[in-house]
């Protein structure tokens, strides 16, 4: 019996918040944020855009940070095969081109990965001191 009236009260809650959207006069019920869809429908979008900010602001950071670590990799392997006789005997383009990359690559995801995470968590804050605030 209980269960029965929930689901009516509940649909009934929903009929009228569909129909406060689509009259002009002002219904004495407001929906809940969970039957509200608008509102979940903009705070995914609102979370979206916070994530491909944090997403492109990584990257960006990311592909500077291999920038220079292929420059900081590669003048001193390229020079360390031309002067030293034991790296010149062992170390072949294959080789020279994989100490390169490996370091390029490495640094890149790893700025990328820490970008991102302390992006999203100063989002987070923010977001948080925002609700602490205007609950105060």
């Amino acid at each position: 019996m209980a269960i029965d009236l929930k689901g009516w009260w509940r649909q009934k809650r929903g009929d009228l918040a569909l129909q406060q959207r689509g009259s002009p006069v002002p219904s004495i019920f407001i929906p809940s944020p969970v039957e509200d869809r608008d509102a979940q429908k903009t705070i995914a979008s609102l979370r979206e855009a916070r994530a491909k900010h944090c997403t492109d602001e990584g990257v960006k950071a990311g592909f500077k940070a291999a920038s220079i670590a292929c420059a900081a990799t590669a003048i001193p392997t390229l020079t360390a095969v031309r002067m030293v006789p034991w790296v010149k005997a062992h170390l072949n383009y294959t080789g020279q081109a994989l100490v390169i990359s490996a370091a390029t690559i490495a640094t890149y995801f790893i700025v990328v990965d820490q970008t991102i995470l302390e992006c999203s968590r100063k989002e987070s804050w923010d977001a948080l001191e925002k609700r602490r605030s205007a609950a105060s």
